[in-house]
């Protein structure tokens, strides 16, 4: 696919106040620190789309970005972020569980998970909680730059082991770098193939 167009057009805290025209929506979320605003910048190829920022939980707000007039990627607040207080968390918790489980337009979910790490009890948690939800979700592994390849396809294989004990099938996976462009095509072919058949 490729992105001619990238534009930012609305932010909301509320789910009904989301674009009304029925153009599919390809939400992107993940642990607050996850690297997400980079990835949308290096997916539209955009370095400034989505404000990145080195203050973990900085997205606060349900964010659109229009692409080549036909399909909303959306930017999620991220999850889990002890330092927002109780009150915080607990506002996020009804944006995120809102839209995900109200919002229609919503076409596919993709779940960043940092690569580095094996897995972290609170993405397994979050996934868990789509899955007795019945969403449909992606992994999307970032940060695939940041170790070795031998440590990358470790931590990709625990993620698998691990949800295998709980899942009868593994969701699809990619494995991304915002450095290197790592897994775009993929991510953005992915995509393209869920429009066609709409």
């Amino acid at each position: 696919m490729k992105i001619k167009s990238a534009e930012f057009l609305i932010s909301n805290t509320d789910y009904k106040s989301c674009p009304q025209d029925g153009k599919p929506e390809y939400a992107f979320i993940g642990r607050s620190n996850v690297g997400k605003s980079s990835l949308i910048n290096m997916l539209t190829n955009r370095k400034g789309l989505a404000l990145t920022s080195s203050t973990p939980g900085k997205t606060m707000l349900i964010n659109h970005f229009l692409i080549n007039d036909e399909w909303y990627l959306v930017d999620l607040p991220g999850y889990g972020y002890a330092r927002r207080g109780k009150e915080g968390r607990e506002t996020l918790r009804v944006i995120i569980e809102d839209y995900v489980l109200e919002r229609i337009e919503m076409t596919a979910l993709f779940v960043l998970v940092d690569s580095r790490h094996t897995p972290q009890a609170i993405d397994l948690e979050f996934m868990e909680w789509l899955g007795e939800n019945a969403i449909p979700f992606s992994i999307v592994f970032t940060k695939g730059d940041k170790q070795s390849a031998s440590k990358l396809a470790l931590n990709v294989s625990k993620y698998k082991e691990e949800m295998l004990k709980s899942w009868e099938e593994l969701p699809p996976m990619f494995v991304t770098s915002a450095e290197t462009g790592r897994g775009r095509e993929e991510v953005l072919e992915y995509i393209e193939g869920i429009n066609k058949r709409l």
